[in-house]
């Protein structure tokens, strides 16, 4: 059964080179276009994996990772933060927020790509 990846963004180029190269590598994809969407995603179906954009409308990435961190039903969902702000001090937030990985944007898809498969054939350490 192939992974499932949730692509959480509000912007609809990141979501199609996203969503081309999760399906092109074999990812059951899904995509959310805001914070509560994607936990609405998230409760119906656990992903494998979710690229969270930090600055989306409703409620913030950090705030989707915050709230799928305190849940138990989420401790094997890697979490990817992709975001504009590439501060030291907002990544320290992201990992500290439970996030696996924090990329920044503009990135390079081959990286994303590289990190996604990492994440996914490494079993998650709480």
């Amino acid at each position: 059964m192939a992974k499932s990846v949730l692509i959480a963004d509000d912007e609809p180029n990141i979501i199609l080179s996203l969503r081309f190269i999760m399906e092109q590598a074999g990812y059951d994809v899904r995509v959310a276009r805001d914070g509560i969407d994607a936990l609405n995603q998230c409760e119906e179906q656990a992903p494998d994996l979710v690229l969270l954009d930090v600055m989306m409308p409703n409620k913030t990435g950090y705030d989707v990772c915050e709230t799928m961190r305190a849940n138990p039903a989420f401790d094997n969902t890697r979490i990817i933060m992709v975001t504009a702000k590439g501060r030291d001090a907002e990544r320290e937030k992201g990992l500290a927020m439970g996030a696996d990985e924090y990329v920044t944007k503009p990135f390079s898809t081959r990286d994303v790509m590289s990190q996604v498969r990492t994440l996914l054939e490494a079993p998650r350490q709480p």
